[in-house]
This record gives C-alpha cells, sequence and structure tokens, in this order.
C-alpha cells in the first residue's frame, strides 16, 4: 500500500544517509515531489491525471528532524533534538512541504525523536498546524515503527500508556506501527482520556486513502492496477533505468594527468584489490530488495580485461588485517591497478551511527602502499553512502583518479566498468560535502547549521558551514572541459517598496533592510519571477552529460545568511564540442529569501551573484 522514503541527511555520520538525496533543501524537496508523483501514479509534472486515485500510496519520513540514530550511546528513541526555528524554517521542514504541498504524498511518518522537547509523533503544531493546516495536507499520519510506546517507555513523556495514546491521536496521528494503539486505546477511551470522535478522525483519514487506492472496488485484477505482476519488475526497460542510474550518479572526484579513461587492448593486464570488489550486495546499500542481475564489479573489469588478477587484500571493510604483501605482489605485475575500497552496512546503516569520516582499519595504509609499488598511478573506487575524509588519496601522486560510487546498485559493476574504460563520461555530482576528520569533534546531537564563530562551531552543510572541506558539495570532474557564459537576465533589480502592505522594519546600520515574504503578498512574487539564461559548451570530443548547478550568493551576508544557496539545476546532454543554451526560471520570493531567527521568510537588500561553473552574474535587491 505504502511507500516510504527518507528526506535529507544534514549529518556526515549518520548511517542512514545512504537513504537520502542528500543535503540541500531544494533537490530534496524537488527528489520528494518526483519520487511521490512516480509512486502515486501522477504524471511527472503533477496535475492529478488520476483525480484523486492512486497507484500506491506514498509516505514522507521522517517529520521531522531525524539525523541521528546510535552515536555514543544516544540513541533516536531518547534523543531530543534542539533546533531554532531558523533552522526549521529553511533546513528541515522545507522538503517536507514540497513533498506534501507539490507532490501531494498521502502519507507522512513522524520521526522517534522528540524536536525541542515534544515527541515528533506527539507534536500536534507539526502534524496538524503545520502538515495539515499550513500546508492542506490529506492523507493519514502513521507513526514510526513502536514509536508511541517510546513516548512513554522509553521518553517518559507521557506517565502513562494511555496518556501516551492520547498525545498522539490529539496531535493528529491516525494509525500506529505496532501495537501499542491496539493494546490501549480502549482503556484510553474509557479513562476519557481519548474521544471516539479523534478515533472516529484517524479512521475517516485512513480509510479515504484506502478509498483512493481502489482496496474496495471489487476484484483487484479488474481495477487499473491490478495486473503489475512480478515479471514487471526485472523488465528490461527496468534494468536499463537501473544501469542509467548507476551512471549517472558515479562522481569522478580526482583524474590527475586524465588518468581515466583506461584504453582496451587485449595485451593489458588488470590488477583488481580491495575488500568490495566480488561482492555483489556490497553494491546494494540498505533497505535494499533482490537485485535481477548480481554482477561484481571485479566481474564487471574482468569482461573488458581478459588478464585480470584479484586480491581481497583485506577480509573485509574493516581491514583490520591486511595481506599488504600478496596485494603489493599483485600489483606489481599489472599493467593497471584498480582499488575498490569504502565502507559497507557493518560501518553505516540504520541504528548504527560512524564516529570517524575516515576509512576503517588499515584501508588507508593498504592503498597507499600498494599505489606506491603499481607500475602507473592506481584508480581507486570508493562504495560508501556517507562521505570519507580521503585526503590523503586525494594529495597522492600515486594515486591518478578517484571514483565515488555511493551505493549504486545492482547495475553500479557494470556502470564503473564503463566509466573506467570511456564507454561513459562520469557526471555526477556530490551531493554532501565531503569534511575533515576533524569535523567529528562536533558532536552528532549538536543540530545547528549555523555557525558559531566565538565558539568555534563551524556550521553545517555547503550552505552554513565555514570549515575546509575535502570536497565541497555539487564537485565532480568530467572526462571533458566544459565553459559556462551567461546570456541574459530577464530582472536584475528588484525592488521590494514598490508593492507595500507594511513597512519594513528598522534595522541598524550593520544590518541590511528586509521585507517578509509575506508582507510582499502573493502578486510580488508573481509578477517578479524571471528567468536566467546561460550557454553551456563541450569542450572536448566526447558527449557528456551532467546536472548543471546554479547558485545565488549574497555580496555581503548578514549574520544568519547562507554563504550561498542551489536555486536551480538542470540535466544537460552535450555532444562532443556542442554548445547548449539553458534556461532556469526563478522566483525572489523562493530563491532570493532566507529566514530569520524567528522561522519568518525575509529577503533582504543587496547586492547577489548569480554563480554558475566559474561564472557570475550581479542582480540588486533594493529595499
Amino acid at each position: 500500500m505504502a511507500d516510504t522514503f527518507q528526506l535529507a541527511v544534514l549529518n556526515p555520520r549518520w548511517g542512514r544517509g545512504q537513504e537520502t538525496p542528500g543535503e540541500d533543501p531544494l533537490v530534496t524537496g524537488k527528489y520528494a515531489v518526483s519520487y511521490v508523483r512516480g509512486v502515486q501514479g501522477d504524471a511527472f509534472q503533477g496535475g492529478g491525471k488520476l483525480r484523486g486515485k492512486l497507484q500506491a500510496s506514498a509516505c514522507c519520513k521522517h517529520f521531522t528532524a531525524y539525523d541521528l540514530d546510535n552515536w555514543k550511546g544516544v540513541n533516536r528513541f531518547v534523543f531530543d533534538a534542539r533546533v531554532t526555528a531558523q533552522d526549521m524554517a529553511d533546513t528541515f521542514q522545507p522538503p517536507f512541504q514540497r513533498c506534501i504541498q507539490d507532490g501531494k504524498a498521502s502519507g507522512i511518518m513522524c520521526a522517534y525523536n522528540r524536536v525541542n522537547g515534544v515527541p515528533s509523533c506527539a507534536d500536534y503544531n507539526l502534524l496538524s498546524n503545520t502538515a495539515r493546516r499550513q500546508w492542506s495536507f490529506h492523507g493519514y499520519i502513521t507513526s514510526d515503527c513502536d514509536a508511541v510506546s517510546i513516548i512513554h517507555d522509553n521518553q517518559g513523556y507521557a506517565k502513562t500508556p494511555e496518556d501516551a495514546v492520547a498525545d498522539v491521536l490529539k496531535a493528529g496521528m491516525d494509525v500506529n506501527c505496532g501495537t501499542y494503539l491496539r493494546n490501549h486505546t480502549k482503556s484510553a477511551v474509557e479513562q476519557k482520556k481519548v474521544s471516539v470522535s479523534e478515533i472516529d478522525r484517524a479512521l475517516h483519514n485512513l480509510f479515504s486513502v484506502r478509498m483512493r487506492l481502489g482496496l474496495f472496488n471489487g476484484d483487484p485484477k479488474k481495477q487499473p492496477f491490478g495486473n503489475i505482476g512480478p515479471d514487471q519488475v526485472c523488465s528490461q526497460k527496468h534494468q536499463d533505468l537501473a544501469l542509467e542510474a548507476a551512471r549517472s550518479g558515479i562522481v569522478l572526484l580526482k583524474n590527475k594527468g586524465k588518468r581515466l579513461p583506461l584504453q582496451r587492448s587485449k595485451s593489458t593486464s588488470l590488477a583488481v584489490l580491495g575488500p568490495n570488489a566480488n561482492n555483489a550486495w556490497k553494491l546494494l546499500g540498505n533497505y535494499a530488495g533482490p537485485p535481477c542481475k548480481s554482477v561484481t564489479l571485479l566481474q564487471a573489469l574482468q569482461s573488458y580485461v581478459k588478464d585480470t588478477r584479484y586480491q581481497p587484500g583485506c577480509d573485509d571493510v574493516a581491514c583490520s588485517s591486511p595481506s599488504i604483501a600478496q596485494a603489493v605482489e599483485v600489483a606489481k605485475a599489472a599493467d593497471h591497478v584498480v582499488l575498490i575500497m569504502g565502507l559497507d552496512q557493518t560501518q553505516e546503516r540504520e541504528d548504527f551511527d560512524r564516529v570517524d569520516l575516515v576509512l576503517p582499519g588499515k584501508q588507508q595504509e593498504f592503498i597507499t602502499t600498494v599505489a606506491q609499488a603499481a607500475k602507473k598511478p592506481v584508480i581507486l573506487v570508493l562504495l560508501c553512502g556517507g562521505p570519507v575524509d580521503i585526503r590523503f588519496a586525494r594529495d597522492d601522486q600515486n594515486i591518478g583518479s578517484i571514483l565515488w560510487a555511493g551505493y549504486p546498485g545492482e547495475a553500479g559493476g557494470m556502470a564503473l566498468s564503463e566509466i573506467i574504460f570511456g564507454e561513459h563520461n562520469p557526471g555526477g555530482r556530490l551531493p554532501v560535502t565531503w569534511y575533515p576528520q576533524e569535523f567529528t569533534r562536533v558532536p552528532m546531537t549538536d543540530m545547528r547549521m549555523r555557525p558559531e564563530p566565538s565558539t568555534g562551531y563551524p556550521g553545517r552543510t555547503y550552505r552554513f558551514y565555514e570549515g575546509q572541506s575535502v570536497y565541497e558539495y555539487g564537485y565532480g570532474l568530467s572526462y571533458t572541459e566544459h565553459s559556462y557564459k551567461f546570456i541574459s537576465v530577464t530582472k536584475e533589480l528588484f525592488y521590494l517598496n514598490l508593492f507595500p502592505k507594511s513597512q519594513p522594519d528598522e534595522a541598524s546600520d550593520a544590518s541590511p533592510r528586509y521585507r517578509p515574504v509575506s508582507d510582499l503578498g502573493a502578486e510580488f512574487c508573481k509578477k517578479s519571477k524571471f528567468e536566467v539564461t546561460f550557454e553551456v559548451k563541450n569542450h572536448g570530443d566526447m558527449a557528456s552529460k551532467y546536472p548543471v548547478l546554479l547558485f545565488v550568493r549574497h555580496a555581503k551576508p548578514s549574520s544568519g545568511s547562507p554563504m550561498k544557496q542551489l536555486v536551480a539545476f538542470q540535466s544537460v546532454e552535450l555532444k562532443g564540442g556542442e554548445t547548449v543554451e539553458v534556461i532556469l526560471a526563478l522566483n525572489p520570493c523562493d530563491h532570493l529569501s532566507r529566514a530569520d531567527e524567528n522561522g519568518v521568510m525575509i529577503i533582504e537588500e543587496g547586492w547577489r551573484f548569480l554563480e554558475v561553473g566559474d561564472q557570475e552574474y550581479p542582480i540588486t535587491v533594493m529595499a
């Protein structure tokens, strides 16, 4: 009935970061909208082509500020996420808002954790005021599994089980994943802690979604989606899509001296080393179903090079006792060396966060020793969901190329091989910031986005982080060079005082003047939309496909402002030597605003720069 998906990752150590689209709220929101529309059977552009009916019910989770599972004795069942109104407004909530308002999701899952002292599933302001009233959510709200029980059993927020039942039903939750409501709702009614009308409301929300799914319309096989069978799961179309998804997500982090792509030759020999090389399950990550085909990266590379020698080097990714000497001998004898290292589900998963950002065990020693012994600079492939501090590899001249594949799925082995041998040009971009190991000094329990220089707190995500990065958000290389050129911006000057509904707040000389977006009104936002047009040129011979990212940067950011913000992106495909024109639409109310300390979205006066690649274009806001 329901398909659930995770929204954003904001901490690099979180074990479930691999389940998310990344750290940026715009990307995460757009991902949510597309995911929901696809699952529920709507058109890609929306519009409700099923007229209220559902192919399946999509559920956005975990609502909200869920960014810690189990870290140094603090677990998600008792964690109290302290989140400012400012961070809530422009970081944690926007993806959920887009999921509900634009995607029209029919389900929400409230999280285990508390937010500012209140359990998410017992938060009336979150579930009823925000989701249902402000965002016009129509659907069911479910708890995470056993999240109602922990309100009494673990958190002690409710004095009795009946109080816990009353808290969640009155807050607006409709169904419990677990047995707590089944066991304690009757006694809660008898004790007059829950009214029958609150149960009726929950049943109304649940059964309305079941009706939209057609569960009461007779023989399922005679319904619009009644003949979707297992044979459609592994169709050729779906397997091709899995391969394309894997290709698109792989990121080239380093390619010194154009070490990649390798040339195919009958006389070439290849050494494949590493604990992630010959296990197809390592490609899948968590929450994965059985693959249609299981092809390891070793098997895929063997299809390109007949003379391929394999040595795992480590028994597993923990790599406590590496066979360095044996691996060195294999590497010395080969023309090219590919090291397949990184993490797996023993290092990061649900209920298991990392405490370090470096590669586990003796992987670094293994990699550097093999690289030093090889005939040519080696190729390092990393399988991992979260970021790792690989400055040693980034700066090592004996490591020619680095590829990050995430957990690329069943077709990941073939996709990586195609990229290594030049049949596909890598175009992926990092969806998260890669922090140095020093970032682990910041407790995972610190949920602040904004930096605090007085205490040395560096902030989090590319929008606010002031420290040094191993690799920045959106980073990714290609086998070809691209250049950018702004062509036109249809609106370069914005006057906030042309549509006054109230006078702007007074500000000191040190603070820019601003207007709340709500004061500007819908008419201003509609009339102020503008388009940005620029050219992208492929200077190489190889075709490329990759996302073009458009950022906005404030010339003089005020306290609390993002250093820069992704405002639009678009995938482009270019033949060798081709130039294409990209047009992106922006709205100042969405793309030039930020949250103030009270969580109110405002637009500040001042210069901004539109940024694409290494090009900038100035625009001005006048208050």
